[in-house]
């Protein structure tokens, strides 16, 4: 009975350990700490515990956040609430980003007042915050934070595309403004010499870096040294505008090295012509981005099913899918007596919807008898 009992008041002893504040837990017990280990900051983690952050995650993944001196809890939480954050999104943002606490209120005001200037409405301000967290609260070089929103804004892109930029790459922004403008001035030379209307110049700048928001961290000599290999190509103006409109972004990635193999093993592999190669990477330019292994892999997996070099020449957009999905597309296909060996790639490239979409008109096809409109009729007697 006396067992029983002890085990009961220890459990208990235990659950009640659980429910009390830490700096009630520390009181109640003896921690013992290794002397490399900074002491927390009991104040801290206190108005924490408040905010219902969890102490224990902050401890294991950024603990030194509980040893600093001087940390801003409560004022964080209250700027965050003036912003239209309720406790569950505060809790949220403290335990992703446990550093927010350290910035002073008076940064924090203005890096909110700087952040208000491109987004639409304190709504969209706070789901930037949620899901970004890092970026709003890195306070260092504001001033180029600010000369750079005024750099932006007077190329009249949206809000929205300045907004997601300081969200996503925010260090493009701590930067000089020098250094941006070395970059959208290398954009625009380069679309306007490859003949795009000054008109459209806008909406395409927002494109590309609304698909990648780090294109502006890449030097300007990066879109230079692409657009230069690929003119030794022998891609025309009009080719060159065309390829950089549908790679956007991805051309200031490409080094000249990886294309030059990937060039080389696509007209080996399909035993093309410098036109015929030119044609597919027009059809296909993201042969250009996808490593020699990748592309070997996946010409390799579609002659093991029989495909013929003529029908990727024809269809070069197979070469974007896995091996897998190519595999699985077929036997799918296949299951309805539709044979890829014998008839156009076109059916199984795309996106899944679009696969599903040619997959039921094919079910439908092989389901719904064809209807001949001056055959007899035959009646029931018949």
């Amino acid at each position: 009975m006396l067992r029983v009992t002890t085990a009961s008041l220890c459990t208990y002893c235990q659950r009640m350990r659980l429910l009390l504040p830490p700096s009630a837990s520390a009181s109640t017990s003896t921690t013992v700490t290794s002397p490399s280990k900074r002491l927390e900051n009991q104040h801290t983690v206190d108005s924490l515990y408040e905010l219902s952050v969890d102490i224990r995650k902050v401890r294991k993944f950024k603990g030194w956040v509980l040893s600093e001196g001087s940390a801003y809890v409560s004022e964080t939480a209250d700027l965050l609430r003036d912003m239209g954050a309720d406790p569950t999104v505060i809790t949220r943002i403290l335990e992703t980003h446990p550093e927010a606490v350290l910035c002073r209120p008076e940064d924090v005001a203005a890096q909110r007042d700087l952040w208000v200037s491109v987004c639409p409405n304190k709504r969209e301000l706070m789901s930037i915050i949620e899901k970004f967290p890092a970026s709003f609260f890195t306070l260092t070089h504001h001033s180029n934070q600010q000369a750079n929103i005024l750099y932006l804004q007077s190329l009249r892109l949206s809000k929205r595309i300045i907004g997601k930029l300081m969200a996503s790459a925010p260090q493009s922004f701590s930067r000089p403004v020098a250094r941006n403008q070395e970059v959208i001035h290398t954009l625009r030379e380069t679309y306007l010499d490859l003949g795009g209307d000054e008109g459209n110049l806008r909406i395409w700048l927002q494109k590309l870096l609304s698909q990648n928001p780090y294109i502006l961290l890449r030097p300007a000599e990066a879109w230079r040294d692409s657009l230069g290999f690929l003119r030794e190509q022998g891609f025309t103006t009009e080719e060159l505008l065309s390829l950089v409109c549908s790679l956007r972004a991805s051309i200031a990635e490409l080094q000249p090295e990886s294309m030059h193999q990937a060039l080389a093993y696509i007209e080996g592999a399909l035993v093309c012509s410098k036109d015929e190669l030119k044609q597919i990477v027009i059809l296909c330019p993201a042969v250009l981005y996808y490593s020699l292994p990748t592309l070997v892999e996946r010409f390799q997996g579609l002659m093991d099913v029989g495909v013929s070099m003529e029908q990727v020449k024809e269809s070069p957009n197979v070469l974007e899918l896995t091996t897998q999905i190519v595999l699985y597309r077929i036997q799918k296909l296949a299951s309805y007596g539709y044979d890829v060996r014998r008839g156009s790639l076109d059916v199984i490239v795309g996106t899944k919807k679009d696969f599903e979409m040619s997959y039921d008109k094919l079910q439908l096809r092989q389901q719904r008898p064809l209807f001949n409109p001056v055959a007899p009729l035959r009646s029931a007697e018949e």
